[in-house]
């Protein structure tokens, strides 16, 4: 009941005219980029960061969710009709989209994605809701030594996830360390890392940071390839709703999905990527009509991967507000956002801040609604945006990058740092090193810092602490496996791949 409590003050919060206003922008804003390939939520975010100083904490975060979730539903007009997949959640959805759009039947794999969405987000905003302070009280159990072992469990598991390999995922974070750690040591009030420059003192703002790998990097990034390959538009055809037979098809995927997501989506290690293939490889199996997939295009195809790619953009929410870890690239830009107004997500950010995370749950479903009244008739406005010149975009986003950092110090050192991280982002997209865990590592480094001095505090020097206490050691373990375990799993495939070696003598 308290929970119940909780999300009708949250909706008074999030029905105020103005609070309305910027989910409605955040809204149309994501979904408009997420039709746009290349862009998605976290860089849209990362240019948008500034305005965290300008306006109230309630506002900035309800603008922020209406564009993660945008872009979650604008993600796949792309991916049907241009085969180009914006965001990594919504690659599986080009299989079968695309093909269904070929076909003559692009209509129904955007309706079909835009319902699912709204279902699976609807759930996944419920399992926010009622689940967030089941975590609390979990959470509220960690002593510095737990929260130590959990940071480093996060370190492992999200690098691993949001890169190539574990070992780019962890060069990247430890990038990120350093960076984190110029600026005046807090315990000791010693500079570090600051080569003697007073604006350095202060250490590396997260939000330049951010803009700088994320909008300047990736933009320089896409302008590079801007020759690479040309995409062709598939023409809507047909009607833009599901017939009942696709009806009847779509909504248990819809159900499957969005169970497979929010949970994956919780995980230090989800992210959205495992739970879209996974929905993907249950709807084949489960299917009657297994003759259309990779052929024609079979709708669970399309309906099943989007209700999990939606539902685990709710299940990340879970740890950044819970636990302050952020799972994902869009996840670790909104946690900076926290720390630009002196926020700290985790246990008690739900008593400290009601206002704000009860409001932010319900814009959420505020959001789900607004965006499946956008996304179904207005989906041929949304083609057109890709009729955008590309210079025009790319100029646009540098504008609004140098504009936005400037105005937050009117430091043109600020800007210097901006453009040699947009340099050094470029560089990390080129040779295919993750982005978001410099940012994780920037955030989490110092607070894990922290943590572990107070541990080795407390206990005297002690190292034991930290595996002396069940839930740290557990903490631990799992990090380890999540370190050693993908390349013991890979070598014994390897091994059973090539078979017994054929020993000499034998008949």
């Amino acid at each position: 009941m308290d929970t119940l409590g909780h999300l009708a003050h949250g909706f008074a919060v999030a029905f105020s005219p103005t609070n309305l206003l910027w989910c409605l922008l955040g809204t149309t804003l994501g979904t408009a980029i997420g039709v746009l390939p290349g862009l998605g939520p976290a860089l849209t975010i990362a240019l948008l960061l500034p305005i965290t100083y300008q306006v109230a904490p309630e506002a900035s975060f309800i603008l922020f969710a209406g564009i993660y979730y945008g872009a979650m539903y604008g993600g796949s007009t792309t991916s049907i009709l241009l085969n180009t997949p914006g965001e990594s959640a919504t690659i599986v959805t080009a299989l079968e989209g695309n093909k269904m759009a070929r076909s003559g039947r692009g209509g129904a794999a955007l309706a079909t994605s835009a319902i699912g969405s709204f279902v699976a987000g609807t759930l996944g905003t419920l399992g926010v809701a009622f689940l967030a302070p089941v975590v609390v009280k979990f959470a509220l159990a960690f002593g510095p030594a737990e929260y130590f072992s959990l940071m480093v469990l996060a370190f492992i598991t999200v690098s691993a996830v949001l890169g190539s390999s574990s070992v780019r995922g962890l060069t990247s974070l430890f990038a990120g360390f350093v960076i984190g750690m110029i600026g005046v040591d807090l315990q000791t009030g010693q500079p570090r890392f600051t080569f003697g420059m007073t604006e350095l003192l202060d250490g590396v703002d997260v939000i330049i940071a951010a803009v700088g790998l994320f909008a300047v990097g990736e933009t320089l990034y896409m302008a590079s390839r801007r020759y690479a390959g040309k995409d062709e538009i598939v023409p809507l055809k047909g009607s833009l709703y599901m017939t009942a037979a696709e009806w009847g098809r779509s909504w248990k995927a819809w159900l499957r999905g969005a169970a497979i997501g929010f949970p994956i989506g919780a995980m230090p290690a989800g992210g959205a990527e495992i739970p879209t293939f996974l929905s993907y490889a249950i709807e084949k199996k489960l299917s009657k009509h297994k003759q259309e997939f990779g052929t024609v295009g079979a709708i669970e195809g399309v309906a099943g991967p989007e209700a999990a790619n939606n539902a685990s953009a709710a299940g990340v929410l879970v740890p950044m507000l819970t636990l302050g870890l952020p799972t994902s690239a869009t996840a670790a830009i909104m946690l900076s956002a926290f720390q630009s107004y002196g926020i700290n997500p985790g246990p008690l950010l739900l008593t400290t801040q009601a206002d704000l995370v009860w409001g932010l749950i319900a814009s959420l479903f505020i959001a789900n609604v607004i965006l499946v009244i956008l996304n179904l008739p207005l989906i041929g406005l949304w083609v057109r945006l890709l009729k955008i010149p590309a210079p025009q975009l790319y100029a646009g986003i540098l504008v609004f990058a140098t504009v936005g950092t400037y105005g937050i110090s009117q430091s043109p050192i600020d800007l210097v740092i901006l453009y040699l991280l947009g340099a050094a982002g470029f560089l990390m997209r080129r040779f295919d090193f993750p982005t978001a865990p410099v940012i994780i590592g920037m955030i989490l480094g110092p607070l894990a810092e922290t943590q572990f001095r107070r541990a080795m505090t407390i206990s005297n020097g002690d190292w034991s602490v930290f595996y002396k206490h069940p839930l740290s050691l557990t903490l631990l373990t799992l990090a380890f496996i999540g370190l050693v375990g993908p390349h013991v799993w890979a070598f014994i495939e390897n091994r059973r791949r090539r078979g017994p070696e054929h020993v000499p003598g034998d008949a």
